[in-house]
């Protein structure tokens, strides 16, 4: 049952879509949760590709629009969790301080100046770039692909080798659980359905390659992403998980606008 349970706790912490309860909550059923967490992100990245086709259809001209609303969309359904955890990361960092004040400052419920400007900025780019891909006519394929790709961060942010920041918190749960293995098989489903699902709505090789780069890209930034977390905090927390996912999406939006 403890997979089950992993589903369920990925998708009630990932989402707000209705999960149920977990009759267990452990690091191994935490750890399994992260190893999920990509299927939540293309459940909640096909709601918002299904929401991009349908501006698209009743106004093929609205590209604008559609991004916007596909945006909305993935940041509604993830309960504002990511944004909240970049804004609180960028204020952390950007006080320079100590590692203890920059933990007290990520459990502060307010948001500063440098949160207001990463969580614009990135709000800014996803628009700006799914805006590009649909009018290349990559819209519905691309909000997919980096919705995916954004959750594929989270195993890799809890490879064994990235300790907790703090003991208490979503961090503790899952931090160090996930083994190199494991994120290793799911950025291969990742990849491998990303490019299937290019190549197949485009046959275009250009596309295919777009999306590799795009999941690969989003791998890295979660690396570099946790490496900042350790030296500045000693480890991950919850925020840095969900700042992680937040600048891994844009990272692949661009990435595809670029390539489409």
């Amino acid at each position: 049952m403890s997979w089950a349970d992993a589903a369920r706790l990925s998708l009630g912490t990932l989402s707000v879509l209705p999960a149920g309860l977990p009759s267990r909550v452990d690091r191994t059923v935490g750890g399994r949760a992260m190893a999920l967490a990509p299927m939540v992100g293309a459940l909640v990245g096909g709601i918002a590709a299904a929401v991009v086709v349908l501006t698209q259809l009743v106004n093929p001209d609205a590209d604008l629009l559609a991004a916007v609303l596909g945006v909305l969309v993935v940041a509604g359904l993830s309960g504002g969790l990511h944004l909240d955890g970049l804004a609180d990361f960028a204020d952390a960092l950007g006080s320079r301080r100590d590692r203890e004040t920059m933990l007290r400052i990520m459990k502060q419920s307010d948001i500063g100046p440098f949160g207001v400007v990463a969580v614009v900025a990135v709000l800014l780019l996803d628009v700006a770039a799914l805006t590009a891909c649909a009018q290349a006519g990559f819209g519905w394929q691309a909000i997919l692909i980096a919705t995916t790709a954004s959750r594929l961060t989270l195993p890799w942010a809890c490879l064994t080798s990235i300790p907790a920041a703090r003991r208490d918190g979503l961090g503790s749960m899952v931090a160090a659980t996930v083994r190199p293995i494991t994120a290793a098989l799911a950025t291969a489903v990742v990849l491998a359905a990303g490019l299937a699902l290019s190549w197949l709505t485009t046959s275009g090789a250009e596309r295919s390659i777009g999306a590799a780069a795009a999941v690969l890209l989003a791998v890295a930034t979660s690396l570099l992403t946790s490496r900042r977390a350790r030296r500045a905090l000693g480890g991950t927390t919850g925020d840095v998980l969900g700042a992680t996912v937040e600048l891994a999406l844009p990272v692949a939006l661009v990435t595809l606008a670029l390539t489409v």
